[in-house]
Formats: structure tokens, C-alpha cells, sequence
């Protein structure tokens, strides 16, 4: 469902300038870059979660300043252009915070060239008039996210401000932290610092999880706040609160380009928490969405298309992406518990594919594997049966469930076919009867003889080959 969030932030361009590096500079010991392409302009911090939230369907009013120039003016196009209300804007007569980075064709990192002055943007921001404007609009916001990146709009009185606006209003604030002077952050919901931030804000170790645990405990006593998320990069995030610390692994995807990528986990846990998820089903959408952002060059707008294109989920997850959001697609599901990947699943799941436009595969959990094969199976992990299905073309989506029947994830799902082997008929289908009650239907694909696990089990404790 569609929420309006509100962003209050130092907004700022990103410029990337990509070129070919041939030769040594004859004045100096550095790289000539010959530049080969146009400059790229994306919008960066609190435009950067802006245009997250925006993507990931969401109504977004942004509140910032920036300055009356040619980058500015880019600035505020761009963010028009992806549907962001900028009403709140302020255009001052300063320099827009920008930051260059010059790229080699091979996609290394030069150097990069920041524009910013923070006085200056503390000196032209009219605190008194955004926060009246703001105030003027709260009665359609759902929730507030604060971007403070420490570049003059968000002084200690002004983010004061916010939060007890928020608070009057009923609302949660959920803020990207940066300022060492925790007071700043008092009464907050939820607080997202990343590792070295912790540590700085508390003066404590931050090297294990039970130290995030301990620092992230401190944090919140010394503001008052619910929940920290703290982001580990490669050791993905720590969720803390009263009643104890949660860690969720890293997303599994190549890291490309860590740029932006705080802006996205706060984007993502804001637009789960509006769309009902409670605070860890919230956490780990957004470690899903900042493993995707990584794993792209430079300042990266994740959509929820993105999340669904090749995403692998816990059940609890597919209330908020049900397979039907799509109705122009057809939605192929089939389940499994794909205990050794052989040429069988490999040809089985190339048809199921073939039926629709999106394959979605559920499989069974380690726990539900051996309640229905013994306690001998799985033989592979769930871990790895899913990195196996997911390294397919032709899955779309990977689903673990826990349950013995996959019936309850197809009524979250609601596909328009499922499919099943020939080992099976139409009779024995499970979620046949949902399936069917909208229009949909069962399709069964001819079984692949002795293409089993258990044949091939059997084979290996015989010694016999195929």
C-alpha cells in the first residue's frame, strides 16, 4: 500500500566522470584521464534514500537545501523526475553539495572531488520556515526518516525539533546517524548508525557482534531510542533492542560499490515498517535491498522489482511482495526439496519456466525435509540447495518454507500455475483448490525417469553408476 514519508536531510550530487586512462601525466607522477563518456549525475544522501523510497513504491516529500545553481537545478530535476515532492525544498545562494568521482574504464576510482562548505548551508537554512511547512504536512505522513550526513542542515536544536514534531504528531523517526554528540538524537524511534559510527558514538569495541550488542545497548540508554540497526557491511547488521540483539547475515551478492549503500538500508527498513512488517522482517528487507545496491557501480536506486527479479525469501516476506502484484505476468510456482540438483530438476525447471513469465521455486526447509524423508536428509544444507536452484536462469525466486505443504505460501503467493512432476496427479496438487478459485491452474510435466536424489543416493551406496 502506498505511504507518504517524509525525508529531512543534506541532500547532495553525486557526479561521476568516466574516462580512459592511456598514459602518465609528463608534470607529475599521475594518471591522465581522457574522458569518454557524458557525466553521469545521480542524486546522493538524503536524495539518495529519497529516490529508494520513491522506488520501492512509496510517496516521498523531501525537506533540504540546496544551493540556486546549475547543479542544484540538476539536482531538483532529477529528483522531480522519479515522482519526488520537493515542495520542501529550500534554494539558497550556495554551492550544492556535490561529489565528484573520476572512473577509469576498468571501473577504479581515481579520485574523488567534494563541493561543500557546512556553515555556509547551517548560515542560509530557515529552520523556522521548513519546520512550519513540515508541521503543515505531517497529517499525511506516515513516518519520518532523518538523513544526517553532518552538512549544516541538521543542527542539534533543528533535529531536536523534528523529533518532538514527529512525536506530537505520532509518528515514528528513523535516523542515518553521524554526529559523536548523541544527545542530538535523543527520542528517537530507531537510530542506524554503521559499525565505526557505533563505536565513535560510544567509545566502545565494535569488533564482534556481542560488542555491537553491548555499544548499541548504550547508545539507546544514552538516547532513549527503541532499536539500533547497526550495518556490518560483509557481516551484514546487528538489530538491538531492550529485549535482546538479532544478526542478520550479509545478502549474498558480489560487493561492487559500497557508495549509498546506508542510504538504501534506511530507505528499505522505513518502507517496510510502512508497509506493515514489524521491526526484523523491516531489518532484513533492508539487508536485501543494500546487498543488491552493493553489488552495482556507484550510487545505486533499488526498486522492489529489484527485490523480486532473483531474490531469495523467507516466507514471512511474501505478504509484502505476493506474486499477483504483477498481473500483466504470468506466475509459475513449483516446490521441492531439491536435496542434490541433478539434469532432472535442471530439465524440469526449464519447463516450468517456459509456462510463464516468472518462476518462483519453494523449498522446503531442513527441519520439513527431515520430517518427511528422516533424519538422514537433507544432504545438503538449505543454505546450499537454495544457492544451487537460485544459480539457474530459469528461477526468478527462491522461497524457503518451513511447513510440510507449501499450501499456505501459495494462498500468500496466489500464482497463476504450479506446477508439479509427473509423479504426481492433479489430484494430489497441493493448492490446487486456492489455485483454481481465482482462474488459475495445475500443469504437470512428464517425470524424468531415475532422475532422483534417492536414485542417485542409492546409486552412490552401491557404487553402482548411472
Amino acid at each position: 500500500m502506498n505511504k507518504k514519508i517524509l525525508i529531512v536531510g543534506d541532500m547532495m550530487l553525486d557526479i561521476y566522470h568516466s574516462g580512459q586512462v592511456t598514459r602518465m601525466s609528463p608534470e607529475a607522477p599521475v594518471p591522465i584521464l581522457h574522458i569518454t563518456a557524458p557525466d553521469r549525475c545521480i542524486p546522493g544522501g538524503a536524495c539518495n534514500v529519497a529516490m529508494n523510497v520513491s522506488a520501492s513504491g512509496h510517496t516521498v516529500y523531501l525537506a533540504g537545501i540546496t544551493g540556486i545553481d546549475e547543479n542544484g537545478d540538476t539536482l531538483i530535476s532529477l529528483l522531480k523526475q522519479a515522482g519526488i515532492d520537493c515542495s520542501l525544498v529550500q534554494r539558497a545562494d550556495t554551492d550544492t553539495i556535490t561529489k565528484a568521482r573520476f572512473i577509469t574504464d576498468r571501473s577504479q576510482q581515481l579520485i574523488r572531488v567534494d563541493t561543500e562548505d557546512p556553515d555556509d548551508i547551517e548560515a542560509h537554512a530557515d529552520h523556522h520556515h521548513m519546520l512550519d511547512a513540515i508541521d503543515a504536512v505531517l497529517p499525511d505522513v506516515s513516518l519520518i526518516i532523518i538523513s544526517d550526513y553532518l552538512k549544516g542542515l541538521l543542527t542539534a536544536d533543528f533535529t531536536q525539533s523534528l523529533i518532538r514534531l514527529a512525536s506530537d504528531h505520532g509518528l515514528k523517526t528513523l535516523i542515518d546517524v553521524k554526529d559523536p554528540v548523541t544527545d542530538k538524537y535523543a527520542g528517537a524511534w530507531l537510530l542506524k548508525p554503521n559499525r565505526s559510527e557505533l563505536g565513535y558514538m560510544t567509545h566502545m569495541p565494535v569488533a564482534t557482534p556481542d560488542e555491537i550488542a553491548d555499544a548499541a545497548d548504550r547508545l539507546r540508554a544514552e538516547t532513549g531510542c527503541e532499536y539500533v540497526l547497526t550495518t556490518c557491511g560483509a557481516d551484514g547488521m546487528v538489530l538491538t533492542a531492550e529485549e535482546g540483539s538479532h544478526h542478520i547475515p550479509a545478502y549474498g551478492q558480489d560487493v561492487y560499490d559500497i557508495t549509498g549503500a546506508g542510504d538504501t538500508v534506511i530507505a528499505y527498513l522505513a518502507a517496510g515498517i510502512a508497509d506493515g512488517m514489524d521491526i526484523r522482517e523491516a531489518s532484513e528487507l533492508a539487508n536485501r535491498a543494500a546487498g543488491i545496491g552493493v553489488s552495482r557501480q556507484g550510487t545505486a536506486t533499488v526498486s522492489r522489482q529489484d527485490l523480486t527479479d532473483k531474490h531469495i525469501a523467507d516466507t514471512r516476506e511474501t505478504a509484502v511482495l505476493p506474486a499477483t502484484a504483477s498481473p500483466d505476468r504470468t506466475v509459475v510456482f513449483t516446490n521441492g526439496c531439491f536435496d542434490i540438483l541433478h539434469v532432472g530438476h535442471k530439465r524440469y525447471l526449464e519447463q516450468a519456466r517456459a509456462l510463464g513469465d516468472r518462476l518462483i521455486v519453494g523449498v522446503n526447509s531442513d527441519a520439513s525435509v527431515r520430517r518427511l524423508k528422516g533424519p538422514d536428509r537433507p544432504i545438503n544444507t538449505a543454505a546450499d540447495r537454495i544457492e544451487m536452484l537460485s544459480a539457474l536462469k530459469c528461477v526468478d525466486e527462491v522461497i524457503i518454507f518451513d511447513e510440510d505443504t507449501p499450501y499456505e505460501l501459495i494462498d500468500r503467493l496466489r500464482p497463476d500455475i504450479i506446477v508439479k512432476g509427473g509423479d504426481y496427479s492433479i489430484d494430489e496438487v497441493v493448492g490446487r483448490d486456492i489455485v483454481e478459485s481465482y482462474g488459475g491452474r495445475v500443469e504437470i510435466i512428464p517425470y524424468v525417469e531415475d532422475r532422483s536424489t534417492t536414485a542417485i543416493i542409492e546409486r552412490i551406496s552401491h557404487g553402482e553408476k548411472q
